[in-house]
């Protein structure tokens, strides 16, 4: 289920001057609207799937407010050349993570060391920020019970790349586009 709202969100005037947030801008605007409880409240959830909602993110970024049903994931995938920022509102999040900077474009498939895996557990109040070329996945891990974030990238997402991933071995399958998922 897509809602698709446009939701303005309060940001700070050192957030909103800034042509270009920073890293530290858009986890500052994902700590603040997540601890908006009237916002938070207001997303519809869905017991089978993800639901989102879109912000109106600090200085041009793009911005998402969305609704994990237990059991759900994002699976393995990037936000190109975007840098970004997410806390968890309601619940708790997992995620998995690769620390290694992937080549941008040019592969299909890669074999990973056997060093570059890390695990975050992300309860509310919780987040994080991260770079370009970032490879995670998020999951819910919950069997009972929804969680809610909120995100924040700039530049506006160009695009996302999906992976899957066996073992040690990562391999690109899709790239989707902004049309894909607005």
């Amino acid at each position: 289920m897509s809602v698709s709202l446009s939701v303005p969100v309060p940001t700070t005037a050192s957030a909103a001057s800034a042509s270009a947030p920073t890293q530290a801008d858009l986890l500052d605007f994902v700590r603040r609207t997540a601890a908006d409880a009237e916002l938070i409240a207001s997303l519809p959830l869905d017991p089978e799937g993800r639901t989102w909602v879109r912000l109106v993110g600090p200085g041009g970024s793009e911005a998402w407010l969305i609704g994990w049903p237990p059991g759900t994931g994002t699976g393995w995938h990037d936000h190109a050349e975007s840098v970004g920022a997410f806390v968890t509102a309601a619940g708790e999040l997992k995620e998995n993570a690769l620390a290694a900077r992937l080549p941008a474009d040019g592969w299909r498939t890669l074999e990973l060391a056997d060093d570059v895996d890390r695990e975050r557990r992300l309860p509310a109040g919780e987040g994080r920020s991260f770079g370009r070329h970032h490879v995670h996945e998020v999951l819910n891990e919950s069997t009972d019970g929804h969680a809610i974030s909120v995100h924040a990238y700039y530049p506006p997402l160009p695009q996302i790349r999906r992976y899957s991933r066996v073992g040690r071995v990562l391999r690109l399958e899709q790239v989707e586009r902004p049309e894909d998922w607005q």
